[in-house]
């Protein structure tokens, strides 16, 4: 069940290129965590107001969710990965992107009419 969830101040990017930064991001999560792809969700939010350090300039905040526990070596790892392939598809420097990690209990994640846990 891992997700990750991009919210951006920039305009939408092309739809090919927002379904490529999707695979991109789909495929490095599954291998971060060690999960296989066909759990994984990816959504894209453009167009979101927001500010970083007082400015309306690019921005971006990326959530990241999974059943079980992230290690610190974890999400330095995929703190590094996320910013560097943001910055690289849509131009959002690194320094302009948080990244809010957060651990998951299978009992609080549904799907297909049940949960994990």
């Amino acid at each position: 069940m891992p997700l990750i969830k991009v919210q951006t101040s920039i305009a939408a990017p092309e739809p090919a290129q927002v379904t490529a930064l999707l695979k991109q991001l789909s495929a490095s999560l599954a291998q971060q965590v060690g999960k296989p792809e066909s759990y994984v969700m990816t959504a894209l939010e453009p167009g979101v107001a927001m500010t970083f350090g007082g400015t309306p300039d690019p921005a971006c905040y990326i959530e990241i969710k999974n059943i079980g526990t992230f290690s610190p070596s974890q999400t330095k790892a995929m703190s590094q990965d996320f910013c560097q392939k943001i910055e690289a598809n849509l131009g959002i420097p690194a320094k302009r992107i948080y990244i809010e990690f957060t651990n998951a209990t299978g009992t609080l994640w549904g799907w297909n009419g049940s949960t994990f846990g």
